[in-house]
């Protein structure tokens, strides 16, 4: 797995320096970071801006650089024991599932099950959640109807959301819990919604349209955990 950006880079050199095979630099920095890179004890590799953007695929890679192994789906079985997990059951868009990751990772939830879509892009959804990937289980599994009745066998309360819910704030989420979150445009299936357990919404004050599913997903967290 190939990362790029100055930020991702320190977050990973900080938190996750065993994941690290090499380090490639584009750009002279500082002596004090280029200690620090130096006693992680990995191979330090300088390369000019053209192979730096060959390696980030035209990204802006800001002269940083890691190669990574060690990352990867985690397995449903893991999470079957957590109290709490957010299910994104046919979203697609790297940017939202990677700000509900970081988000999600905040609120102390304990995983995240992507369903209904058969793969992903990791080094996307690294860069997405700025690195929250690399600390929050993540599980691929492609059926959602399956899903939801293995999650609810092994104990958890089934939740999902859509506009015509109750609102979240009269709703007691204490105990093992499952958010369910549909896709940007569509929402859950019918056939979803009707095998939940509760559907749960977040009331407006104003008339407006719906929020982002990332920013729906954080405030719906964050009222559940």
């Amino acid at each position: 797995m190939t990362i790029y950006g100055k930020q991702l880079f320190l977050y990973v050199l900080k938190n996750h320096p065993s994941m690290i095979d090499s380090i490639y630099l584009a750009k002279e920095i500082d002596k004090k970071l280029f200690s620090k890179i130096v006693k992680i004890g990995k191979k330090i590799i300088r390369v000019d801006n053209k192979k730096a953007q060959a390696m980030a695929k035209g990204g802006n890679h800001q002269g940083f650089i890691l190669e990574l192994s060690g990352l990867d789906f985690s397995k449903l079985s893991a999470l079957k024991h957590s109290n709490f997990l957010v299910v994104l059951s046919s979203l697609t868009d790297v940017g939202n599932i990677g700000a509900i990751i970081r988000s999600a990772y905040a609120m102390g939830v304990d995983g995240i099950v992507i369903s209904g879509i058969k793969s992903i892009n990791l080094e996307a959804l690294a860069r997405s959640s700025s690195g929250a990937l690399f600390d929050m289980p993540v599980v691929l599994y492609p059926n959602t109807l399956d899903l939801l009745n293995e999650l609810k066998l092994s104990g958890f309360k089934t939740y999902g959301a859509d506009m015509d819910g109750v609102d979240i704030r009269e709703v007691d989420s204490n105990g093992k819990k499952a958010l369910f979150m549909g896709g940007e445009e569509a929402g859950l299936p019918k056939r979803v919604l009707k095998k939940l357990d509760k559907i749960v919404s977040i009331k407006m004050e104003r008339d407006f349209e719906s929020l982002n599913v990332s920013a729906a997903c954080a405030i719906l967290c964050d009222r559940m955990r």
